[in-house]
Formats: C-alpha cells, sequence, structure tokens
C-alpha cells in the first residue's frame, strides 16, 4: 500500500527535522567536546536520525548499535516486557554514552537501557530522542536532548516503522486511525 493511502497527515515535514537536527547537533556537540563519546543508536528505528545527526557533529565520535524489542509484529503499543536481541560491540565503562532513540513512549524500554548501561560503568550516559511521547509515559526516565514533543498518536517515517514499511519516508506522519484501530491491543 502507497503511504498517501495511509497518511493521515505529516506530523514533522522534511525541513524541520533537519533543522532541529541541526540544533541537536550543535548542543551536543558543544556538551561533549573533548571528551570519549560513544552514540548508541537503537535499532531498527534510530538509524535514519542518527546518521542525520552524526553527520551533522563536529566533534569525534564512535557509533555503537544495539537492538532490543518489545513490541510483537502488528502491535501498537509496547508489551512492557523488553529483550535485548543484539547487544554492543565496544566496552563502555569509562566513556560517554550517547543513547540515540527515535522514539521515547512509555519509558519502558529507556529505563531498561538505562539501568543496563548504568551497570556497565560509563563515565556519563546521557539520552538524545527525536520524539517524545510525554503523555504516555509510565516510567520517568530523563531525556538529554529532545527533537520534538508530540501527541499520543501512531506515527510512522523517518526510522519509524508501520509493520516494519515505511521507514524510508523522509518526515514523521501520522498513521489514520482506521489502520490503527485495526491493530491488536498491547499483550
Amino acid at each position: 500500500m502507497r503511504a498517501d493511502q495511509i497518511i493521515e497527515r505529516i506530523l514533522v515535514d522534511r525541513e524541520t527535522l533537519h533543522r532541529r537536527l541541526a540544533e541537536l547537533a550543535q548542543a551536543i556537540s558543544s556538551d561533549y567536546e573533548g571528551k570519549d563519546l560513544v552514540l548508541v543508536c537503537v535499532l531498527k528505528g534510530g538509524v535514519t536520525f542518527l546518521t542525520d545527526l552524526m553527520r551533522q557533529l563536529t566533534i569525534l565520535h564512535e557509533v555503537d548499535f544495539l537492538a532490543i524489542s518489545s513490541y510483537g509484529i502488528g502491535q501498537r503499543d509496547s508489551s512492557g516486557a523488553v529483550r535485548l536481541i543484539m547487544d554492543l560491540k565496544a566496552d563502555i565503562a569509562g566513556r560517554d554514552v550517547l543513547i540515540v532513540e527515535d522514539i521515547v513512549d512509555t519509558g519502558q524500554t529507556m529505563d531498561y537501557l538505562l539501568r543496563l548501561f548504568q551497570a556497565r560503568e560509563p563515565a556519563s550516559l546521557g539520552v538524545c530522542t527525536l520524539l517524545n511521547k510525554p503523555s504516555r509515559r509510565l516510567v520517568e526516565v530523563p531525556l538529554d536532548y529532545i527533537g520534538f514533543d508530540i501527541p499520543d498518536e501512531f506515527v510512522l517515517g523517518y526510522g519509524l516503522d508501520f509493520d516494519e514499511k515505511y521507514r524510508n519516508l523522509p518526515y514523521v506522519a501520522v498513521l489514520k486511525k482506521e489502520y490503527f484501530d485495526g491493530l491488536p491491543d498491547e499483550t
């Protein structure tokens, strides 16, 4: 199905995304100047955000990836049970770590990651999220850099998927309610 058939509206357009990424990159570059920064991308959704963000950083940094899951195929809400699918390759002990995430919703996944990484004793641990849904928060988590606060709507594009598709859209869009209503509730 074509994207224009399932999209209700564009929430954050391409130009607004890139403008905000430049602001985030400037703040991160300033805050981490002279530090041993490791950007940790949460796959799969965070990769588009990470790629565009790191191109605009003016400081040296490394990149690592991990994959987690809290959603089943076709689910609209997180199950709350987080599974680590792929762990980091780098040792983060004594290093400055910035988690780069596509969206923070209930906070459960980010809480899991923060506890996991804190046990590995980094020099510092921060979070940069493209999208934040504060109205859905079940667990409060510290967010150091936020691209956009958004309403409680199902979004896709710019790395975020709907049933593993539409990640390639160059903007963040809201899924039409008729498609969202067809998804099963969380398990």
